[in-house]
This record gives C-alpha cells, sequence and structure tokens, in this order.
C-alpha cells in the first residue's frame, strides 16, 4: 500500500513538473486559453475562484502577487456579459446564455445544461431579441455545432460552443454591414436604364 502511494504521488510529481516547465515562458493569456482548453478536452470543471486565476499567471506572478483566496469579486451579469461579448444570432446568443449559467454565474445559479426556458429567461435580461420560435432555438444552435443534446429538452453547451464565446466574440469585423455593402455595390455597377420608346422616336 505505501509503496503504491509513493509511486502515484512521484507520478503526480512528475506531471506537475512537465506542466509546469511546458507552460514556462508563455505570457498569462496563453496559460489561460492552454488550461480552458485542457479542461473542456478531459471534461473536467475548472477550478472556481482564486485558485483559477493563480493557475491562469503561472510563471508570470510571484505568490505574493497571486490573488488571495476567498477574496470578493464582482461578477458579471447576463446583461453585461452579452455587452461584452456581443453576440450576433440567436445560436450565439444561446450559446453566451449556457457559458454564463455553467461559468460565471453565482454558485446557487449555475447549471450545466439549459432549457427552452431558460433562453425565454436570460434572452429577455440580456435584451436580446427573443427568437421566433423559442423551443427551436437550442435545437438550431446544436445544429450549428455549439451543443450536446443530453435529453429532455435539455442541451449541454460543448468545446465549439465554449470556445466560441471564451475566445471567439465578439467577432473582429462585423457582418453585419455586408448586405448594405453589397446593395451599394450593385447599384453603382448596375446597368443604364435602357431609353424609353418616346426618347427613341425623338432621336
Amino acid at each position: 500500500m505505501a509503496r503504491a502511494a509513493r509511486t502515484a504521488a512521484d507520478r503526480e510529481l512528475a506531471a506537475l513538473s512537465a506542466i509546469m516547465n511546458a507552460l514556462q515562458g508563455l505570457d498569462g493569456e496563453s496559460i489561460q486559453r492552454v488550461l480552458d482548453y485542457v479542461f473542456s478536452r478531459l471534461s473536467i470543471a475548472a477550478p472556481r475562484g482564486g485558485t483559477h486565476m493563480s493557475l491562469a499567471t503561472a510563471g508570470t506572478q510571484s505568490p505574493v502577487e497571486a490573488p488571495v483566496e476567498g477574496a470578493p469579486r464582482k461578477r458579471l451579469n447576463i446583461r453585461d456579459l452579452a455587452a461584452e461579448k456581443r453576440p450576433e444570432s440567436s445560436n450565439q446568443m444561446a450559446a453566451l446564455v449556457a457559458y454564463y449559467l455553467s461559468e460565471v454565474a453565482d454558485e446557487d445559479e449555475r447549471k450545466r445544461a439549459i432549457n427552452s426556458e431558460d433562453i425565454g429567461k436570460y434572452f429577455k435580461q440580456a435584451g436580446f431579441r427573443l427568437p421566433r420560435a423559442p423551443r427551436s432555438a437550442l435545437p438550431n444552435a446544436a445544429a450549428a455545432g455549439y451543443f450536446d443534446a443530453v435529453g429532455r429538452g435539455q442541451y449541454k453547451l460543448n468545446a465549439v460552443g465554449y470556445n466560441l464565446v471564451a475566445h471567439g466574440l465578439p467577432r473582429q469585423g462585423s457582418d453585419r454591414d455586408q448586405p448594405r455593402r453589397r446593395a451599394k455595390r450593385r447599384s453603382q455597377s448596375g446597368k443604364p436604364r435602357p431609353r424609353s420608346r418616346k426618347s427613341a422616336r425623338k432621336n
């Protein structure tokens, strides 16, 4: 028993040493992206509070500078998060709602999967336009690749949806104005109007 415990401890220390060596030289944001991917890839819940921040800044902060465990932090509400991430579609907003409830909300509000009732509730709280068919919002977002269905109308944000909200929003160079630009190009490059019969007769 003691020998097995020592072996497990040695392997754990070796893994920790390998991780710290691999992260050495990276800045805080790069370290955070690596850790977020690892947690998502292994389906491990990311640590909350100060521990999460300390890991993200490993190698860039001294222990004295690391955040104090239990220090009060201001949490974003769904409206603040939507204003920061600027989702442009119901699919993106649905992913943001699931991200908020699994990663940002207070502990008593958190949930790992969401349903159509959450869509209506949090779209309204965020001031985002409700989809025409709220019950279809999650199936549509799942079809877009952001969710996995877990049964009984419940959908869980997957790695694609998580990365969209955590790292892909807001989008650089919004596509909202593209239809207007296309319309403008058509009007500028359009063919001249044909002469009317009356003007042709006069000539």
